[in-house]
């Protein structure tokens, strides 16, 4: 893998705790999956500001122009369906296109038609399903934190046809991003999910906090009273929207992310997920810096291979994937890594070792490695 090698047969002496972003395991978003994301940048940009417009209360004329002007960038201004994106009018009308070629906005506001504009969708690459399977199979954690996962459903069936019985608890909740990328969590028999909790609907001064989700997962612990409970983040990425807005919004994310870490009744919390940023970044202090969670990365048994990152070629600027504890659980941590194998290794797929199944860039299980943390339960 890129770290230690995993060991097996655990029982119930060792937890695994992990965080894998699986990117979306059947159906993803085909802008989402272009050769560069310069290409897909602008794609997303115009729906999510489409979706904006849609909103308005009143289409003014300035708001028309703007909507006509977003629904080009997305190849809608001459058909309901292009290639990256579909407009939806169920109830009323939009737009009037005429057969010279010329479109105009003739809803007059939010009230006046049911539709909205949506992603369009591919399968993804079967041999990178394998792939993923086979990561999550070498990883074999306990409580797995799943970042990108488009629903239960899809998780569920994943996990019968791929991961051989390994789980027996899987949630998904939905969360707030309409394409499709939700976070949630696998745990095995020994570790049921008793409580979850989601915070999708939670506010702060400057409106709704997260893009997707915070849920709050509890689960049971063999043989003691306390609860573990994992928190699993996606938090707002740098892919677009403008640097200030987005460092703002995943700061906002984080110091929730805080303030519910810190509501937590049990000694024994995890934040696991995609945190989008790196360590030493001011976005992430509210966690990193300003809480007493601790990154697994920094434990002194913590195995990276000489490279600190989780994302593309796992540089130091890379690394974007988390495993915090809370004290109770660092103090009976007794190691982690980082499991790349799944990764193609840079522009030739060479940087670490891959899975031999993996012959081109598309089979890559994932762009992320997963990470991964041993808690000795006999010191909890």
């Amino acid at each position: 893998m890129g770290g230690a090698e995993l060991p097996r047969g655990r029982g119930l002496s060792l937890m695994r705790i992990a965080s894998y972003n699986v990117e979306n395991l059947f159906n993803r978003a085909k802008a989402l999956d272009q050769r560069t994301w310069a290409d897909g940048r602008p794609v997303l940009e115009a729906f999510a500001r489409a979706g904006e417009l849609l909103e308005e209360p009143v289409y003014t004329d300035e708001v028309k122009r703007e909507i006509l002007r977003e629904l080009t960038k997305l190849g809608l201004r001459n058909g309901d369906l292009a290639k990256f994106a579909r407009l939806r009018q169920n109830r009323g009308r939009l737009l009037k296109r005429a057969r010279d070629g010329r479109v105009e906005v003739i809803a007059g506001g939010r009230a006046d038609w049911i539709g909205w504009v949506e992603l369009t969708f591919d399968r993804c690459e079967e041999q990178a399903l394998v792939n993923t399977a086979r990561v999550i199979l070498e990883l074999r954690a306990d409580v797995l934190g799943v970042v990108e996962a488009e629903s239960r459903h899809a998780l569920k069936r994943f996990t019968e046809g791929g991961l051989r019985g390994l789980y027996r608890h899987i949630q998904v909740m939905d969360g707030n991003d309409e394409r499709g990328i939700d976070v949630g969590v696998m745990s095995t028999e020994d570790f049921p999910l008793a409580v979850q909790r989601t915070h999708v609907d939670d506010v702060d001064e400057q409106g709704r906090v997260f893009s997707r989700d915070c849920p709050e997962y509890h689960f049971a612990l063999p043989g003691r009273e306390e609860r573990l409970v994992v928190l699993v983040n996606h938090l707002k990425s740098k892919g677009y929207g403008g640097k200030v807005a987005s460092d703002s919004t995943r700061r906002r994310q984080a110091a929730r992310v805080a303030a519910i870490y810190k509501s937590q009744a049990t000694p024994y919390v995890a934040v696991v997920g995609d945190l989008n940023d790196t360590p030493d970044s001011e976005p992430l202090a509210p966690l990193l810096r300003d809480s007493d969670l601790r990154d697994v990365s920094k434990h002194p048994a913590f195995d990276d291979a000489g490279r600190p990152g989780t994302y593309g070629s796992c540089t130091a600027r890379n690394k974007l994937d988390y495993v915090l504890l809370s004290p109770a659980l660092w103090a009976a941590t007794t190691g982690g890594g980082i499991l790349r194998k799944g990764v193609w290794g840079g522009r030739n797929g060479v940087l670490w070792p891959i899975y031999d199944t993996m012959t081109r860039a598309v089979h890559a299980g994932s762009d992320h490695a997963a990470i991964f943390a041993d808690i000795d339960l006999n010191k909890l």
